[in-house]
C-alpha cells in the first residue's frame, strides 16, 4: 500500500491517497496566521490500517517544512501530538 499525503488549499484540507485512492482528509481553516486543523476523516475500508496516523503525520511533516504553525482543534490531531510529542513545537494557543 502506498500513501500520498497531498494540500489541497482549494478545498482547505490535506488528503491522503491510498494507492491513487482518496482515502481521508484533513479539514484546516487559516485564521491570524496559524491553520486550525478543524477535523480529521477516513473512509471506513481504510480504518484500522494506520491510513488516520499517516494522513496526521504527513500533515504536519508538510506544515513543519512550510514553516506553519497549528492550532490542533481535530481530537485525533490533538491525541496523535500527544503521543508524538515532536510535533508538539508546532502548536499555538488559538488566535
Amino acid at each position: 500500500m502506498s500513501y500520498l499525503v497531498e494540500d489541497d488549499p482549494a478545498k482547505r484540507r490535506f488528503e491522503i491517497l491510498v494507492d491513487d485512492a482518496l482515502a481521508g482528509f484533513t479539514a484546516y481553516l487559516p485564521r491570524n496566521g496559524v491553520l486550525v486543523l478543524t477535523y480529521t476523516e477516513v473512509d471506513e475500508r481504510y480504518r484500522g490500517m494506520g491510513v488516520g496516523e499517516a494522513l496526521v503525520r504527513g500533515t504536519l511533516d508538510q506544515l513543519r517544512e512550510r514553516g506553519d504553525r497549528i492550532v490542533p482543534q481535530c481530537a485525533f490531531v490533538a491525541r496523535f501530538i500527544e503521543r508524538h510529542t515532536e510535533y508538539a513545537d508546532l502548536v499555538v494557543a488559538a488566535p
